[in-house]
């Protein structure tokens, strides 16, 4: 039986909903709580803004997830969807157990640095961890090398990569949850093509729960993802980027392990220009500054919500680019 394509729309719809029903309610909590953004230093806003985008981010994913096993569980969807829905659960379980627990810590991750801002060390070290775990739990980067502990290894190394080339370009209203809708779409598109339907199912659970704060945080925000969002943002595509199976023995598509590269060349390739610049400059590449791309278009005359439509459009375009591999 073909999987019907509107599990794909259900889940984004789910997601949508959740965080847009539930952010409000996180913005009403973070201001109770003290989390939010003060005004400052390469800061345009003039009050502060609660740092809510994050834990509504995750409650629009956990929510329609443990619906979804739940009704898996109990095959009360098995008449619309066949069996494979609760077969992927069931064979998935432990995996997807890693993934949205590392979700979970990542998001923690980047709610303590909101509140406390962590040091530079501790807040790799709980990067490398999570990203551990999740690698521990199986879902590791296996191409070509067939070797465990590189596996590991270059697992490790791209979803911090990712994590933090996110977290860096969280830097004007819209443009991280945007460029991760792009991104979490097209990985979604692409795994519904190689019919790997539980994958694309996680992508577009992603994808939906970002276009219910995009209203919040674009073109003005009322809201911001904060850490805890942009650690959470990057920390799905890395693993988006690993769970299909791209390239095969029974389907080899050797050039389409470029994929993920397509779909992430504008946070990576940012981050790699102002890793670079600040190194030569001297300075530590963990120190913000305005030297990403979105900075200097805004320096060349665009607006911010100019700037930031251009790299969306981009993104979009060279991520495209897959699907002709």
């Amino acid at each position: 039986m073909k999987f019907p394509e509107w599990v794909y729309a259900g889940s984004a719809a789910a997601a949508f909903a959740t965080t847009l029903a539930s952010l409000p309610l996180w913005r009403i909590g973070c201001r109770r709580m003290g989390l939010v953004d003060e005004p400052g230093e390469r800061k345009i806003h003039l009050t502060p803004v609660p740092l809510a985008g994050g834990l509504a981010l995750l409650t629009g994913l956990l929510v329609p997830l443990a619906a979804a096993a739940t009704a898996a569980c109990f095959h009360w969807l098995d008449g619309l969807a066949g069996d494979r829905l609760s077969h992927g659960f069931e064979r998935r379980a432990g995996q997807l157990a890693a993934i949205f627990g590392g979700a979970i810590g990542m998001t923690l991750l980047g709610w303590l640095d909101d509140r406390h801002e962590l040091r530079p060390a501790p807040k790799f070290a709980g990067q490398v961890l999570v990203a551990g775990l999740v690698a521990a739990s199986g879902v590791r980067i296996t191409l070509f090398v067939p070797n465990t502990i590189f596996s590991f290894a270059i697992t490790l190394l791209w979803i911090v990569t990712v994590t933090n080339a996110l977290n860096f370009l969280d830097n004007m209203n819209g443009l991280c949850a945007g460029l991760g809708v792009i991104a979490a779409a097209l990985f979604g598109l692409k795994a519904a093509l190689l019919d790997q339907y539980l994958v694309a199912a996680v992508a577009f659970l992603a994808a939906g729960a970002l276009l219910g704060f995009l209203p919040f945080n674009f073109p003005r925000a009322s809201v911001f993802l904060g850490d805890s969002g942009s650690h959470l943002i990057g920390f799905l595509l890395a693993v988006l980027a690993i769970l299909p199976h791209f390239h095969s023995d029974e389907h080899p598509r050797p050039l389409a392990v470029v994929t993920p590269l397509l779909v992430l060349a504008v946070p990576l390739a940012d981050l790699v220009w102002v890793v670079l610049l600040r190194w030569r400059m001297g300075r530590p590449f963990y120190i913000g500054d305005t030297n990403h791309v979105s900075h200097r278009l805004v320096r060349y005359g665009l607006s911010r919500t100019q700037a930031v439509l251009l790299i969306w459009a981009v993104a979009a375009a060279v991520g495209s680019v897959a699907f002709l591999l």
